[in-house]
């Protein structure tokens, strides 16, 4: 596996990994239409932002964004392919994340995550410091927000 820079050109790939990532937690077609701005990677977006994809043999597996605030990484686009999942992968990315955020003198990591994430976050030593809350088709949904400390 090798992980490097994402190139503007993986954008399409980026976008079909996110979809098929959130896709694979069950949620109804339309949330994931909802969810399509969010999902989709622009080239703009790459250009912008550290973007570290994971392939193996060609294939982009896992991907992440990560931005900087101070002494604050803040991880943006977790997503692990669901062929890899379970597989050390995401253990893998998070570390790169990790090292690359306090490489940037970040001291500490912030996540908002989707539950279905959230165990895997505290299994690598995220805690709970708050979530973020919002309406979709009338009802709340939660996300948490996670924090690391480097």
């Amino acid at each position: 596996m090798l992980i490097r820079r994402a190139h503007i050109d993986d954008a399409d790939a980026l976008t079909a990994l996110a979809h098929a990532a959130k896709s694979h937690w069950g949620y109804p077609p339309r949330w994931i239409e909802i969810w399509k701005d969010d999902l989709t990677f622009t080239p703009d977006f790459i250009r912008a932002h550290p973007v570290f994809v994971a392939t193996e043999r060609d294939t982009i597996l896992g991907c992440y964004a990560l931005m900087l605030d101070g002494d604050k990484g803040i991880v943006e686009h977790f997503w692990v392919h669901p062929s890899a999942m379970g597989k050390g992968l995401g253990r893998t990315l998070f570390d790169h994340a990790s090292t690359q955020a306090a490489a940037h003198g970040a001291t500490w990591l912030e996540i908002d995550t989707d539950p279905q994430a959230e165990g895997f976050y505290l299994h690598l030593g995220a805690r709970r410091i708050g979530e973020y809350v919002y309406q979709l088709e009338g009802q709340p949904r939660v996300l948490p927000r996670l924090a690391v400390d480097l």
